[in-house]
């Protein structure tokens, strides 16, 4: 994505994220509130339509037993009132039944209650002689509105369960799609908020190898990330920080020159004064004169070879920043450099093993070749005579592993946090070997940090001293 679309930072494209979010998961929260409320209106207009039926029904029994009381004595009393009485209950029962028929109930029902109710009006009608007659035959007719009273109800308990029937399946459509819905909302929810941590961290993770490549002097590849306005303006600060360390290390490298330029000037004209001096240029001189010049001899000598270390060691770590990679077989390197020192061990009857399979990784040859030759030159100068050393390479799932061991005096306690430091020499010294310089560890640790690696002082239980370096994803 290019840079040229962010307008916004880093916070402020979080604030959205978190709002997209916020958004999907209250729109699912809304839409649930919604379905919930109408599942109870649902469940309400149900419930009261299931009393009102059973209260129809109830109503429709009640004015039958009315109707019966009043039919029957209007008929044996010819009295007006109870047939008033009969005709104000008749209509109550009609609409009762108007209400059950409105409700669900089957036409054919209703009808056949109006039949009969029809049928009991008749027989109120009619000469005082058969009111007798009439009244036997309408308490007949009333004892079947009793099984018709019955079969109404009947019908509505079982309307009213399958309205009841009808009501759960909707609940249960409505809370498996609500289900549906909400699982789906949590996968995208998910699928955003993994995407927008991928997208908003990616950034980061380019920031982050910038930094590590800072920290491995990686200072000829310029800094460039993408991504919103303060990881850009970041991003602009990371590579003024890198090309600064270039000037700082450049400024390093001819300050370095020039001082050992200019030191190794007038180091020549001292050397060469006092090797006047010693062959007697000047006069013969006595044996403490003569004590004293070779004191200034020795000195000067030492005193140019720390120069000359001192620019092996600049050199060294501006070749670092220089690696030319390429496929090579680590165990036949490591081999090859035992055998250029075959002269040097076998001088002290060493004896030098070498382990582990081949392994081909892209490395720089060359300057691995010399990190391994200083590290074997280090193990046979502190190795007692006719003692062992151990070569060990070996292949991890994201690294290489290489053991260099000896059966020297080892590392003093004190000397271990800076054994790779720069002229550093330690406590632990061989005394049958002029000192060292104290760069070759440091030169070591220079070309093993441009590979990526790092190399460690392990402890070590017996004699000696353990170094192991690591490449990381050179395998």
């Amino acid at each position: 994505m290019a840079g040229t679309r962010f307008h916004l930072s880093f916070h402020q494209l979080l604030l959205i994220a978190f709002m997209l979010v916020g958004a999907l998961l209250g729109g699912t929260a809304l839409r649930a509130v919604v379905v919930l409320d109408r599942l109870m209106a649902q469940s309400g207009s149900a419930t009261a339509a299931a009393l009102d039926l059973n209260a129809s029904a109830q109503t429709l029994a009640e004015r039958t037993v009315d109707m019966e009381r009043a039919a029957r004595q209007s008929l044996i009393l010819s009295d007006s009132v109870l047939r008033r009485r009969f005709d104000e209950e008749a209509s109550r029962a009609r609409a009762a039944l108007r209400r059950l028929t409105e409700q669900g109930l089957t036409p054919s029902q209703g009808q056949r209650w109006n039949e009969q109710l029809d049928a009991v009006e008749a027989l109120l009608s009619g000469p005082a002689a058969t009111a007798l007659e009439r009244e036997r035959v309408a308490a007949q007719r009333f004892r079947e509105f009793d099984s018709l009273n019955t079969g109404i109800t009947r019908e509505v308990q079982q309307l009213i369960g399958e309205r009841n029937r009808q009501l759960r399946e909707r609940l249960d459509n409505s809370r498996a799609r609500l289900m549906q819905q909400v699982v789906v909302v949590l996968a995208l929810t998910s699928l955003l908020i993994a995407g927008l941590g991928i997208w908003l961290a990616r950034p980061f993770k380019r920031l982050e190898a910038a930094i590590t490549g800072l920290g491995q002097n990686r200072l000829d590849e310029p800094i460039e990330i993408r991504g919103p306005n303060d990881v850009r303006r970041l991003s602009r600060q990371l590579d003024w920080l890198r090309l600064r360390l270039t000037e700082l290390d450049a400024d390093k490298a001819r300050f370095l020159r020039h001082v050992s330029h200019e030191l190794k000037t007038p180091l020549a004209s001292l050397r060469e004064g006092v090797s006047l001096l010693q062959e007697g240029v000047a006069g013969e001189m006595n044996s403490r004169q003569q004590e004293v010049v070779r004191i200034l001899q020795h000195n000067a000598a030492g005193l140019q070879e720390r120069i000359e270390a001192l620019l092996r060691f600049n050199a060294a770590a501006f070749e670092a920043r220089q690696l030319r990679r390429k496929p090579t077989d680590l165990l036949a390197l490591l081999q090859d450099q035992v055998e250029a020192q075959r002269l040097q061990w076998d001088a002290k009857e060493l004896t030098v093993e070498v382990e582990g399979d081949s392994v081909v990784a892209p490395v720089d040859p060359d300057k691995l070749g010399t990190a391994l030759a200083n590290l074997l030159t280090n193990a046979i100068r502190f190795s007692p005579h006719g003692g062992q050393l151990r070569l060990q390479l070996r292949r991890l799932p994201a690294a290489v592993e290489i053991d260099v061991r000896d059966q020297g005096p080892g590392v003093a306690e004190a000397d271990r946090d800076r054994v790779f430091e720069p002229f550093y020499r330690g406590e632990h010294q061989p005394q049958d070997a002029p000192p060292g310089t104290g760069i070759g560890l440091s030169i070591v640790q220079e070309y093993i940090a441009a590979h990526g690696g790092r190399i460690i002082l392990l402890p070590h239980a017996g004699p000696g001293a353990h170094f192991r370096i690591e490449l990381p994803h050179a395998t």
